[in-house]
Order: structure tokens, then C-alpha cells, then sequence
């Protein structure tokens, strides 16, 4: 698979920037908290009752997150709003999400794991002087 794209160039300081954002979304709890504040800011008890996780366990994935600056909060009362700060994120997330079928697997990997085909070889015919 050839890509006609042109990679550009980044700096350390970004490599180690996306680094620490594809660490922080490979946990797939945080990944699936993340991908439900697509559709808005939630509460933690909605978040867990979405997720299916507990309380205690969402609040410290959207702790990490907040401290990674990949989600936000904001007071209501007495409840705390989270939502994701940069919806590049979302985009980058669904961009994943395309090329992964519904059981798992890579969109294609059958035919990524399937050598490519080559064409036959044929000598060439003996050229006469």
C-alpha cells in the first residue's frame, strides 16, 4: 500500500507529545470514556453507567486524562462535567475506529496478511546479433 502523502516534519517534543497521548487512549476504558464525550459532556456516574465500569475506576481513568490534557471539567453544582478538550482527538479516535472491523480486527487484514502478488517472472528471449 503506497501513501502519495508526504510525511512532514516534527520536532522531538511533538513525538513525545502523541507518544504520551496514544499511551494515555491505549488503556481501552479511557479509549471508550474518551469516545463517549463525543456526544457531550457526561457526569463520572454516567460515564461508569455508559462504560460499565464503577464509579471509583472511571474517576481515576478521567483523572489521568484530565492531567493529560486530553478531557476538561467544569463545575455544576455539585457535580463535576467532563469533556474532551481537543476534538482532534475524536477525529484521530474515529479515524482508528474506521479501519477496525467489528470483531476486532483490522479493516483488510486479511489481505494485509496475504503476500502481495508479484508478477511472474519471464526471461527474456535471447536476442540475436
Amino acid at each position: 500500500m503506497e501513501s502519495n502523502m508526504e510525511p512532514r516534519s516534527v520536532t522531538e517534543a511533538q513525538l513525545a507529545a502523541a507518544a504520551g497521548t496514544f499511551d494515555m487512549l491505549s488503556a481501552p476504558n479511557r479509549l471508550h470514556l474518551v469516545w463517549l464525550m463525543a456526544s457531550g459532556e457526561y457526569d463520572v456516574s454516567t460515564l461508569a453507567e455508559l462504560s460499565g465500569t464503577n464509579v471509583p475506576a472511571a474517576s481515576q481513568h478521567l483523572a489521568k486524562l484530565r492531567a493529560a490534557g486530553i478531557v476538561t471539567a467544569r463545575r455544576d453544582g455539585r457535580r463535576q462535567l467532563y469533556r474532551v478538550e481537543d476534538p482532534h482527538i475524536l477525529t484521530v479516535i474515529d479515524q482508528m475506529f474506521s479501519h477496525i472491523a467489528p470483531d476486532g480486527t483490522l479493516a483488510g487484514s486479511a489481505d494485509l496478511r496475504r503476500p502481495p502478488r508479484l508478477p511472474r517472472f519471464e526471461p527474456a528471449a535471447e536476442v540475436s546479433r
